[in-house]
């Protein structure tokens, strides 16, 4: 009883993080920090409308998608090395804080970007956002040693909710700041950069429980000796590429999971241009719906969970990827103008979202190598940011050619129809089983 007990804390405490770190990706990643840091871009840029960071002109409008861009290539090559060093020391703990303060304090530092400051936020930015993707690498490593096989649905399903829920709940608080900061006292950007201080400090002071709660695993492999950690992460890395070709089934999975979660990232990313440039939406009713799908999502987290303790993860995940596409065609339909259409259509998002999520992470948790978590969880966090161009390229050519958002927005169901079809083919059981660990109950 001890045991369970001991598990449980663990696990209450590892819902923690995703209730903390998630007021980076809604507060400063999807809502305030890029038409900010446009703005003061545009402050310091000369008549023609350039910046010109280390010599390179670079129009104002480009330069945040650009540090985007940056930040996503540098994430897949830090990804996989933080992997293999989690997987070989003693201190996958200490990784975490070491990631989890390194992006939260880069993200009260966008505090003080203001005036022509750009490189200075550009530069906070792309520092926060890698330390939130090796956060997130070693924090999902936790999964398969805080919970048995028949638990990880349902514990992943409510870590998600958590992050849903925390996520909304600050950024309701900062839409409340932004939208009355005149009879507060404040200009707009001072309120903007309040909102982006409370995210950091959000995120910093709420790590401290999964830091306490969490307990230190011993691993199964140890680092190699000779040379720095780093260098060995290096030599790991190598070894784990090779040694992935063994876990053909597992690959396959990461490979549909690529292919859909590339659909889900560019429905919710491109949702707000959808909404204000084809559906003619006002940027108050964009940012609510924002709203609506985070606190939806915590719902949608725990009714999947549930449903996959009665039919099983991938059944659960493949009726999520009916949903995605019935809401895709809905938002083709929708009629201009129309927000409570609108937030409906946020509503059946916010339900599915969470559930493809949460589900897809607690299944990859049962294939990978035991020991090896955090390295095959880096492939999966890549999979999961550093291919996410995809999805906006189709969407983009689309438009190109056609002019029209709704033909772009109906051009992604065939990343819910294709990795729906390669995740059915996926046999689990026999994945599982490649990878040495024990088949749950309901797969």
């Amino acid at each position: 009883m001890a045991e369970v007990g001991d598990r449980r804390r663990e696990q209450r405490g590892w819902y923690f993080y995703d209730w903390a770190n998630s007021a980076f990706s809604t507060t400063v990643a999807t809502v305030f920090l890029g038409k900010y840091l446009t703005s003061v871009t545009k402050a310091a840029a000369d008549a023609r409308g350039f910046v010109h960071p280390l010599g390179v002109p670079i129009k104002d409008g480009s330069f945040f998608p650009y540090v985007v861009s940056l930040s996503v290539f540098l994430t897949v090559f830090v990804l996989p090395v933080v992997g293999a060093i989690a997987d070989r020391t003693q201190r996958k703990k200490q990784l975490l804080a070491t990631f989890a303060y390194l992006g939260a304090f880069a993200t009260m530092g966008l505090f003080f970007v203001q005036g022509g400051s750009y490189l200075l936020g550009g530069a906070l930015f792309v520092v926060a956002n890698v330390a939130f993707g090796a956060s997130a690498v070693v924090y999902n490593a936790f999964l398969p040693e805080i919970a048995e096989p028949d638990e990880r649905d349902r514990v992943s399903a409510r870590g998600w909710a958590m992050g849903y829920l925390g996520g909304g709940l600050l950024l309701a608080a900062n839409l409340v700041l932004f939208i009355a900061h005149d009879a507060l006292g404040v200009s707009e950007g001072e309120a903007v950069r309040i909102c982006l201080l409370s995210a950091g400090v959000w995120w910093a002071a709420w790590t401290v429980i999964p830091l306490r709660r969490l307990r230190q695993h011993r691993p199964e492999l140890v680092l190699e000796t000779g040379g720095s950690v780093l260098t060995a992460g290096f030599r790991q890395l190598r070894e784990t590429f090779r040694e992935a070709r063994n876990y053909p089934l597992t690959l396959s999975f990461l490979l549909a999971y690529l292919i859909y979660n590339d659909g889900v990232q560019t429905v919710i990313n491109l949702a707000g241009i959808y909404g204000g440039n084809e559906l003619h939406l006002s940027t108050t009713t964009v940012i609510i719906s924002v709203l609506v799908v985070q606190f939806v999502a915590f719902g949608g987290a725990l009714l999947f969970g549930q449903l996959a303790d009665i039919y099983g993860a991938r059944n659960a995940v493949l009726l999520s990827l009916v949903l995605w596409t019935i809401a895709v065609a809905l938002a083709f339909v929708l009629p201009a103008r129309r927000a409570l259409l609108f937030f409906a259509l946020a509503i059946l998002i916010g339900v599915v979202l969470g559930g493809s999520q949460a589900l897809s992470r607690s299944m990859f948790s049962q294939l990978v190598p035991a020991g090896q978590e955090a390295e095959y969880f880096s492939l999966y966090e890549i999979s999961e940011r550093g291919t996410s161009w995809l999805g906006p390229l189709v969407f983009g050519v689309i438009y190109q050619i056609t002019g029209s958002y709704r033909s772009a927005i109906i051009s992604l169901v065939v990343f819910f129809v294709v990795g729906g079809v390669l995740l059915a083919r996926v046999n689990l059981r026999r994945a599982i089983e490649g990878a040495g660990n024990r088949v749950p109950e309901r797969v």
